[in-house]
């Protein structure tokens, strides 16, 4: 590990990439079925699209000052995934090796990288569909699903492991499980309905606490994300066990559901300036959350408006400390 992935437990503020397969698909648009963003892995051209994703997020932590967290394209780079798109099984291992190397070489040539912390994680999404998940798996099931995955991550030399857009507290015990047998840090993000409480309806202090309670409390931290602010508000803002473990947050630009994100036929790219005081809000509310990023719908201009805002944040603070009482 070039990067010590706890710099990111600091006080120091974090970014994080956005919603890479929607900015893709319809920034650049690109074709994604399944939304496997993998597949641009396997040529030149491809790899060339997705630094181009990945430069302008870089730019905007160096330009304030902000750490930064960076996503492998491996969501769905998993042997089911890759499966549908009619590769092989041992694609899995090359695809996620492929998809490290490509933001571990970034960072080593960014200028930028001495004075911007970049912690590089290896990103694994669920099995089904996050958005209508449908049968739940066992944690037994998930360890043995996501496990060669995690194995190509970690060999490949992913600073932590992210399991991105959890819909069950079961799947996620099973991930951590595997991470935790190979000693590599690990960090889950459940996504919510409009409710704020997951799609098989548990509320997410209690799926933190599950989650927790059946690993030993292995995972370095909790997130939420593909949801708007909205929709979770009055749960992150809560004094609960689990709630205290949720440090980072990557929204939704639209405030539409998942059902009705499904049947969409256009980007809802939200309001930048708007998403960006609600992430201040949700800050304000849980001072814990220190890794803002983006989800579905999400660019780099939401991103350059919540760096933006963190900045102004950060220095009417430091005013506020420096003023003579």
């Amino acid at each position: 590990m070039t990067q010590n992935p706890m710099t990111i437990l600091s006080d120091r503020p974090f970014l994080t990439d956005a919603g890479l397969e929607t900015s893709l698909i319809y920034d650049d648009q690109l074709e994604l079925p399944d939304f496997a963003a993998f597949t641009l892995l396997a040529t030149p051209q491809g790899r060339g699209t997705l630094l181009d994703y990945y430069q302008r997020y870089v730019q905007i932590a160096a330009d304030h000052q902000l750490g930064l967290v960076l996503e492998t394209a491996t969501w769905r780079a998993s042997p089911d995934w890759v499966a549908r798109r009619g590769l092989a099984a041992d694609e899995v291992t090359r695809l996620n090796r492929l998809a490290v190397e490509l933001l571990t070489e970034l960072r080593e040539q960014s200028p930028t990288a001495s004075g911007t912390p970049i912690v590089v994680s290896g990103c694994v999404g669920p099995r089904l569909d996050g958005y209508a998940p449908g049968r739940a798996l066992t944690a037994t099931e998930a360890r043995d699903y996501h496990g060669g995955q995690v194995v190509a991550l970690a060999d490949a030399g992913a600073d932590l492991v992210s399991a991105i857009t959890m819909t069950s507290a079961d799947e996620a015990i099973g991930i951590v499980d595997a991470c935790r047998a190979l000693g590599v840090p690990v960090v889950i993000s459940f996504t919510v309905e409009t409710d704020g409480r997951l799609p098989d309806g548990m509320p997410l202090d209690r799926a933190v606490q599950v989650v927790d309670q059946a690993t030993d409390g292995y995972p370095a931290y909790f997130m939420v994300n593909c949801a708007h602010p909205e929709h979770f508000d009055s749960a992150i803002s809560a004094d609960g066990v689990g709630i205290r473990r949720i440090r980072g947050i990557r929204c939704n630009a639209s405030r539409l559901s998942h059902a009705e994100l499904d049947e969409a036929d256009e980007l809802d790219p939200g309001d930048p300036a708007e998403l960006a005081a609600q992430y201040l809000a949700l800050q304000r509310a849980n001072p814990r959350l220190t890794i803002m990023g983006g989800c579905c719908g999400t660019n780099h201009e939401h991103l350059a408006a919540l760096a933006d805002a963190l900045t102004a944040a950060r220095a009417a603070t430091s005013d506020d400390v420096a003023a003579p009482r």
